[in-house]
This record gives structure tokens, sequence and C-alpha cells, in this order.
């Protein structure tokens, strides 16, 4: 029986999954809740994310303000337009 089952793939345990958040989502906050400073709790409040969730800012969309960003990963375009921008990317672990 072992034999004619077939196999599927393989699944890493130690995989690290992330919620994306998007630039021209933090654009639309920091407009209209104006806010300035984005840490874990900032997202929590607003539903983007849950508890334990672990979040990676990606670049997709344009900013407009001078912002700050705490999260756990950044993509290369998020981190030149937060930066571009005169705001701050900082890595948490």
């Amino acid at each position: 029986l072992y034999r004619r089952v077939p196999k599927f793939g393989f699944k890493n345990h130690a995989r690290v999954e992330y919620v994306g958040i998007n630039i021209d989502t933090l654009n639309a906050l920091a407009e209209a809740k104006n806010i300035t400073e984005f840490n874990l709790d900032v997202f929590k409040e607003n539903g983007l994310i849950s508890a334990k969730d672990r979040i990676k800012i990606l670049g997709r969309g344009e900013l407009n303000t001078k912002i700050s960003v705490s999260a756990h990963a950044f993509s290369a375009t998020a981190k030149q337009t937060i930066e571009a921008k005169g705001g701050v990317a900082t890595v948490i672990e």
C-alpha cells in the first residue's frame, strides 16, 4: 500500500511566515489617522496583524510623508522608499 500511495512534496517546519504590509497601506494610515511612528502595537490596533504575526514591509505604492517603521523584515524597495522620504526603517527581532 505505501508503494501505491503517491508522496507529495516537502513541508519545511522551520519556515518563517510573514504578514506582508505594503507602503500604500502605511501611507493611507498615516494620512487618515495622522500616524508617524509604526510599530507592532499600531499594526495590532488597526487590525493589520494578530498577536503573534511577524511583519514584512513590502514596496508597493508611494509614500507622501516621513514615517518611522519598526518591523521584522523589509523588502529592499520598501526600505529605500522609507529612507528616501527621510524616515527610519528599523528591523526588530
